[in-house]
């Protein structure tokens, strides 16, 4: 591990979504779609690969690059990088650095990432005066990965100061090992821990499962394929997830802020709200809120954020999301988890990968291919 010593080159971006997808097709514009709020991107920097961000300390944006960099948004574009553990990180197939998150004091960095041996792991740093103390790394969490595909590994700090970890299903295609339904493995799974409870993390006593011997308590919902990025409305607390499909549809699942966990997001008996290879649907199935075929362009959904900024008042409370081979910039208007309205915002990203939130509540749009946009009023 590397602070403050190099950059470093990121190899294999287009294996990453490729192999993301796994024969992902596209998204249908629904007739009623329609231009919600007059928007545009505005570039703010370039990126080697992009892939992951965070607010940080001081109002400042943290951005986290594939291969094991990362870095803090300024006036003039990225600076050096804070962080690198490039060297301990591969971007063979969907692996590298995927996560990154402060804890709600910044006190404490957690990043997420597949080591040289594929192993899903999160590490944490404590953080002094905005600046990370490598001295202080520490491994809080790991999960051996069975293929290199749908490791997942998005992170946030929820409402109650809890670390949520999301897992795909182990990868290959069609869940060969049956992981999402399994409450046996982490695999497939949104993960609830407290990271500064225990030696090397506690798992919250109001956990679903934590009384269940047959099920790990760190489990707070499953039945999902590849949940490649998660959010929390800074509004409400509601939980959302876009879950990456396996043939046919996109989806996007949420769970009201007062939920007690234990969601079974179907998969892989379910794909979205269809059976999947003739699977029986779970009688606690909770479908999701949004789903969209594959018989356009979109290949794989692109989680972001319920929009709470100041900046464009026309798109408070939406739903912003993408699709990385669609690229076009959309949201959703949810009101109870039921979606009362879907809008195209006239503006594309790219290859989208990831979205941002900044402190202020802005948004920012990462492409794979090195852009860093803000979304601005037009």
């Amino acid at each position: 591990m590397k602070v403050r010593t190099r950059s470093s080159a990121i190899i294999g971006t287009i294996c990453l979504i490729a192999s993301l997808a796994l024969t992902t097709a596209s998204a249908d514009e629904p007739a009623a779609s329609r231009q919600a709020a007059e928007v545009g991107l505005t570039k703010v920097a370039t990126a080697q690969n992009p892939i992951a961000g965070t607010a940080g300390p001081g109002g400042t944006v943290w951005i986290a690059e594939r291969a094991g960099t990362v870095r803090v948004l300024g006036a003039q574009g990225l600076g050096a990088p804070v962080l690198d553990i490039s060297d301990e990180t591969t971007t063979d197939g969907e692996r590298g650095l995927l996560g990154i998150a402060f804890d709600k004091k910044f006190a404490h960095f957690y990043i997420s990432f597949t080591d040289l041996e594929g192993t899903s792991t999160v590490d944490e740093f404590a953080v002094r005066n905005g600046k990370i103390r490598p001295s202080t790394r520490r491994t809080v969490l790991t999960q051996t990965q069975p293929y290199s595909n749908h490791n997942g590994g998005d992170i946030k700090i929820g409402p109650d100061g809890y670390l949520y970890i999301a897992f795909g299903d182990g990868g290959s295609g069609g869940d060969p090992h049956d992981n999402g339904q399994n409450l046996g493995t982490l695999l497939g799974k949104m993960l609830r821990i407290d990271p500064r409870g225990g030696t090397p993390y506690a798992i919250p006593q109001d956990n679903p499962f934590v009384d269940d011997l047959n099920a790990k308590g760190e489990i707070w919902a499953y039945g999902l394929r590849n949940p490649w990025r998660f959010s929390f409305d800074a509004g409400t607390g509601d939980l959302l997830i876009a879950d990456v499909g396996q043939s046919d549809w996109e989806e996007i699942d949420w769970a009201s802020a007062d939920s007690k966990g234990g969601e079974n997001y179907g998969w892989s008996e379910m794909e979205g709200n269809h059976s999947f290879r003739g699977g029986i649907e779970p009688a606690n199935h909770v479908p999701p809120i949004h789903e969209y075929g594959r018989n356009g362009l979109g290949c794989s959904v692109t989680g972001g954020f319920v929009y709470r900024g100041k900046a464009i008042p026309a798109l408070k409370g939406q739903y912003v999301f993408s699709d990385y081979c669609d690229g076009t910039v959309r949201t959703l208007k949810i009101k109870n988890g039921t979606v009362t309205g879907e809008s195209d915002l006239g503006v594309n990203g790219g290859e989208v990968i990831s979205f941002v939130e900044g402190g202020n509540g802005e948004l920012y749009v990462l492409a794979i291919g090195g852009t860093v946009s803000r979304i601005d009023p037009a």
